[in-house]
């Protein structure tokens, strides 16, 4: 007993100075736990990229491959034109002979051999050795190129659509490219002397299944020269002449690890506005990185004092940032928002360029690109986020040539989806009759305005339009139009229209009024087209945010409302997946018939708040995070959109989620932190504590607001303004009495 004693002794006293003299893990900061491979490989849809830019700036780049399984790279753009919408410019380089020498047409890479960090990019070219790094500024880009020793140096310049280079004798190189009727320019500069060719090579475009011929630039550097070949440029959309200033404004040295720095700066005080305690290291990475995802979009084209916008044609002086790259039917649900809550003064000189582009154009956009207003999908969200931000206090523009712009969308332009214009046949009948009419099945299309694959979407139209009626009334309600807010009041209740009760479904219905009878799993063509829109009726049945307590007395009352939300979760596809997903490819991340892949899901799992049953929100929203957001190349369900999905999960991880946008009010579900602040530009800070945090303990025992009991599972925009706290405490067991009474339900604002 004495020996074995003994040696236990010696072997604590051992241990003892071996945890002594280990070195301490260093401690990770918030912009560490981010990683742009997270959701690189969609399940059926587009993967997420690792973006490389500042926050809300126009220079992105990601290497230009398929996705996280492709091992070649095609080039480096330097810029791209929208989000997902291709690339502005690109290089590559090659220790090849400039053409028509040999030259690689892609170049094979290292996963382990790859950094990616929101400031800097590094890859390893492995068949030619070549080390490629590159850190973005606002306007500017800077690349590093290591090649091996002795080896040739060359760089291959391409202009994707049309356009010419040209080099110029102090070693920079100039360039214009035209896409979709405006153009870019670029001017760059070299830090050593290289022998430059231009010629006009054979390009295969895969999306035309063509060939074009495309001006290309080379430029071959000496094989004596034992440092790396740097390129540092500059982008415009104004001239070249702009795109040299934007360089001097702004990178006037040749300091590449200088420019990375103040970049990882930028996005550590970015990534620090919340901090988070507890929670696993994993869930910190998929927090932290879908926070970083929030920032892409929409980016700043303001060129120190004056942008070009393809809304007039024309550039303009300007005192204020300037901002496009919008896909509002994705971003007015959670990333509009979340910017509302984190940067009230970005979010009002966004919607200052909203305003801006419809006294520019005419129209009040849908989504804002770069060179046009694209008419995706269906509906003017902008309209929402208009109210959304007014009652959040958001109104650092001209509000009342904004309420001109969402007000002439309602009442003169055209429902139809991806079609900008003024109304048709179509829209005159759904202002008389409340619904949008739909074909019977093989009924063939009559109006010639209704595109031949999107259809009709009469029911998405419907739902969406009521939405949208109903914040133009609110807003004009905030500004004192009372005849647009009855008028727009009414229209807002057409939803009712197309609820069928015996099916407890929103049905679509002919142009005499009467139910074609259908699938709604699974009829209406591609996406559900012809009534739905990429997701099927099983979605749409929810799609009334801004009369949640109308739609539940619709359904029958309370238990009927959480009967048909409980079924949704378990509700089979009626048919093999791969049957279901050939022909809804959007509707991914399934539970049942809730598709946690697509935005007009986002917030059904909150619905249950509204119905007396708070503690099913927070089993199904924990359950849809741990399922769906793991931080892994598989951890996005769906299309990402810039930060329109993973706007969710900040809000969800949180525990709190803005249901209704144009309502100042967010439903509690559970944190996945012990701990959330939130430091707001106020200089206040907004705080909600887990008490008895544990891995099971996702339930809402009860809660306190500034230390006063909260029996109620909901918030102000206010309270959070004001820098409240918020105590929850957890347990393994639902309480299912916090929040259930009629008077604790959130608010709706139509009764």
């Amino acid at each position: 007993m004495k020996t074995n004693f003994s040696r236990l002794l010696t072997f604590g006293f051992f241990s003892i100075l071996i945890c002594a003299f280990a070195p301490v893990p260093e401690k990770k900061s918030n912009l560490d736990y981010v990683d742009p491979y997270i959701g690189g490989m969609g399940h059926l849809l587009h993967p997420t990229r690792p973006n490389v830019q500042l926050p809300n700036q126009m220079i992105r780049m990601h290497p230009m491959r398929a996705d996280f399984l492709d091992d070649q790279i095609s080039s480096f753009p330097l810029s791209m034109i929208s989000h997902r919408a291709g690339e502005l410019f690109g290089v590559l380089p090659g220790t090849g002979k400039p053409y028509p020498g040999k030259w690689k047409e892609r170049q094979t890479y290292d996963h382990d051999l790859e950094i990616v960090r929101p400031y800097f990019f590094s890859t390893y070219l492995i068949d030619e050795d070549i080390k490629t790094e590159f850190a973005p500024g606002n306007k500017v880009g800077f690349f590093r190129f290591t090649f091996p020793s002795k080896s040739n140096k060359t760089l291959r310049f391409q202009i994707n659509q049309e356009g010419h280079w040209e080099f110029l004798a102090n070693n920079s190189l100039v360039g214009e490219e035209q896409f979709f009727g405006m153009k870019a320019y670029v001017y760059g500069e070299f830090n050593q002397k290289g022998s430059a060719l231009l010629k006009s090579e054979p390009r295969f475009i895969k999306k035309t299944n063509k060939t074009r011929q495309e001006p290309t630039a080379w430029i071959e550097f000496s094989k004596d020269e034992s440092k790396p070949v740097e390129f540092k440029y500059a982008i415009s959309f104004i001239s070249v002449e702009q795109a040299k200033a934007n360089l001097k404004n702004e990178l006037s040295n040749w300091d590449f690890d200088g420019l990375k720095n103040k970049g990882e700066q930028v996005w550590a005080e970015t990534m620090n506005q919340i901090e988070v305690k507890g929670a696993t290291e994993a869930q910190r990475r998929t927090f932290y990185t879908s926070l970083y995802r929030t920032y892409e979009r929409m980016v700043n084209i303001n060129e120190y004092g004056h942008y070009y916008s393809s809304y007039d044609k024309k550039v303009h002086a300007t005192d204020r940032d300037f901002f496009i790259d919008d896909w509002v039917w994705d971003t007015y649900l959670a990333n509009h928002p979340l910017r509302m809550m984190l940067q009230p003064k970005k979010e009002s000189d966004m919607l200052n360029s909203y305003t801006q582009m419809y006294e520019q154009s005419g129209w009040m956009p849908q989504f804002p690109l770069l060179h046009i207003d694209n008419p995706a999908m269906n509906g003017f969200h902008s309209t929402i986020v208009f109210l959304d931000a007014y009652r959040k206090g958001i109104k650092g523009y001209n509000v009342e040539k904004a309420y001109e712009g969402i007000r002439k969308n309602g009442y003169e332009a055209t429902l139809l989806p991806w079609r900008n214009g003024i109304r048709c046949s179509l829209d005159t009948f759904y202002r008389e009759k409340g619904f949008y009419p739909a074909l019977t099945p093989g009924e063939v299309e009559t109006v010639k305005e209704v595109d031949s694959f999107e259809k009709r979407q009469s029911v998405a139209i419907t739902l969406g339009a009521s939405y949208d009626d109903w914040a133009l009334s609110e807003m004009a309600k905030e500004l004192g139009h009372k005849k647009d807010q009855d008028y727009f009041h009414k229209q807002s209740t057409n939803y009712r229209n197309l609820y069928r009760p015996e099916k407890t479904l929103m049905w679509p219905k002919n142009a005499k009024g009467e139910w074609i009878e259908i699938d709604p799993k699974f009829d209406g063509g591609p996406g559900g087209r012809d009534y739905y829109d990429e997701n099927n009726g099983y979605t749409y049945q929810w799609q009334v945010q801004e009369d949640i307590h109308g739609l539940v007395k619709l359904m029958g009352g309370r238990e009927k409302f959480t009967a048909n939300l409980d079924q949704l979760f378990r509700e089979d596809l009626g048919r093999s997946k791969f049957q279901f997903w050939a022909k809804f490819a959007d509707a991914t991340g399934m539970v049942g018939q809730y598709s946690m892949g697509n935005e007009p899901s986002f917030h059904i799992p909150w619905l249950y708040n509204y119905a007396g049953e708070p503690w099913k929100v927070q089993k199904r929203v924990r359950f849809l995070l741990d399922v769906w957001f793991q931080d892994n190349i598989f951890g996005i369900p769906g299309d990402e959109d810039g930060g329109g999905m993973t706007a969710f999960v900040v809000f969800a991880s949180m525990g709190f989620y803005p249901v209704t946008p144009g309502l100042p009010i967010y439903n509690i579900g559970s944190p996945v932190f012990e701990e959330v602040k939130i430091k707001q530009t106020n200089g206040k800070t907004f705080t909600i504590k887990a008490h008895n945090y544990a891995k099971g303990n996702k339930y809402i025992q009860s809660a306190k607001l500034n230390g006063q009991p909260l029996n109620k599972p909901w918030f102000t925009h206010a309270e959070l303004l004001n820098g409240a706290t918020i105590e929850l405490e957890m347990g393994a067991y639902p309480n299912k009495k916090w929040g259930a009474s009629v008077d604790a339900a959130p608010p709706s604002s139509i009764e």
